[in-house]
């Protein structure tokens, strides 16, 4: 099970470019919408825009969904998941407390 802290670097690091914020930005206005109208919204390619949406929905960011279209297409729609960062002094403090150990360095 991921810690509190694990959580919020996941989160973190996930948001820490601008293709991702892009495409929260969009699906929090749009709401609910498919890879290819989304690349298209946001300017991307469909293979990048996959990858953001996997690093988005790794971290609990974005969820998807799998759906069949009136014309037997498949489609997989994502939407935003709720969130909400409390980024203050206090919640990186308790946050890094349950942080998992870092892995252990080699002596290479």
């Amino acid at each position: 099970m991921q810690s509190d802290g694990d959580r919020l670097l996941g989160m973190m690091s996930a948001l820490a470019n601008p293709h991702r914020l892009r495409i929260v930005a969009a699906l929090t206005l749009q709401g609910r919408t498919y890879v290819s109208q989304l690349a298209r919204e946001i300017g991307i390619s469909r293979p990048l825009l996959h990858l953001h949406l996997r690093k988005l929905e790794e971290a609990g960011l974005v969820t998807s969904r799998l759906e069949l279209s009136s014309d037997g297409k498949a489609l997989n729609y994502f939407e935003v998941a709720p969130f909400d960062i409390a980024l203050t002094p206090q919640a990186i403090a308790a946050a890094a407390r349950s942080l998992s150990d870092p892995p252990a360095k080699s002596d290479d």
